[in-house]
């Protein structure tokens, strides 16, 4: 489901303001260019800010609709219509790409209105906002933590809703990517021959992220370094639950290749680390 096609009753929204506050007909004075817009202040009804707001919106301008319904939560902040325009603004930020304000306007939302019935959507905008800024597994990862963190909220104080929903698949994503960063790092590890360093790293794909696609990966390369480090039990461990886990995977057969090259064999220490974090997960 994408937010910026379905999830916003825009038009909706758009009709009841027209029909109450009679805007059809309005002309659109008040709708400068994007630079004047932000520097100049000239206070006007709210109807007339609405109509701007949507002839921006109209014009795909999501920056200046945008500031147009920040104008009626300034000009106007009493009025039915600022909560609306706030999180109209929340959205218009979303839909230009401009995470941070979208980000502030939702939070500003949820803090002002937390009984609300649209609180569920303002959370989905920040959690949305976060998630459409994770960076490519060789950057920081702050942002996908933020937003693993901010989707994980939404489903914990709205799970019945579609928001929830669509919130849980980008957990997995989320998940999955950070996962992914990890593993990265430890690749980098394994290849400079720091063997410690690499095994924390996949170790903590295996404990946080198991039900991750990395997850083979990491158990065979666990094998090969604690097999690096002469720790062959734990090599057998990690090889014989990734066997009985990922049977028939070319992460099982290289596992294995490594393994039989030192003529052991797969073999499970019910006592390891890896056994247990397995047996809590499955």
């Amino acid at each position: 489901m994408s937010l910026k096609k379905q999830v916003f009753p825009l038009r909706n929204w758009r009709m009841s303001v027209l029909a109450i506050c009679g805007l059809a007909a309005l002309p659109l004075a008040g709708c400068a260019s994007d630079d004047n817009m932000a520097a100049v202040y000239v206070e006007r009804p709210i109807e007339q800010i609405y109509s701007a707001a949507w002839f921006q919106i109209d014009r795909g301008n999501w920056l200046e609709a945008g500031r147009q319904f920040d104008e009626v939560e300034r000009q106007h902040p009493y009025s039915v219509w600022a909560r609306r325009a706030l999180l109209m603004s929340a959205y218009c930020y979303y839909a230009g790409n401009r995470y941070p304000e979208a980000i502030d306007a939702a939070e500003r939302f949820i803090q002002l209105h937390p009984g609300n019935k649209d609180v569920p959507y303002a959370y989905y905008l920040k959690a949305i906002s976060l998630y459409e800024q994770i960076a490519d597994v060789n950057r920081d990862q702050q942002t996908t933590d933020q937003a693993l963190t901010a989707l994980q909220d939404l489903i914990q104080r709205f799970p019945d809703t579609e928001y929830a929903r669509d919130a849980r698949l980008k957990v997995d994503l989320t998940r999955d990517h950070l996962a992914g960063k990890e593993m990265t790092v430890g690749r980098f590890y394994l290849r400079q021959g720091d063997y410690v360093a690499a095994i924390n790293r996949f170790r903590t794909v295996v404990d946080k992220y198991q039900t991750t696609s990395h997850t083979p990966e990491a158990l065979e390369r666990l094998t090969e370094a604690y097999l690096a480090l002469g720790i062959v039990n734990e090599a057998q461990t990690a090889a014989a639950v990734l066997g009985y886990n990922y049977p028939g995977t070319q992460w099982y057969m290289d596992a294995y290749t490594l393994l039989t090259a030192e003529n052991v064999a797969p073999s499970e220490d019910q006592e390891s680390w890896i056994s247990k974090a397995f047996r809590v997960v499955f």
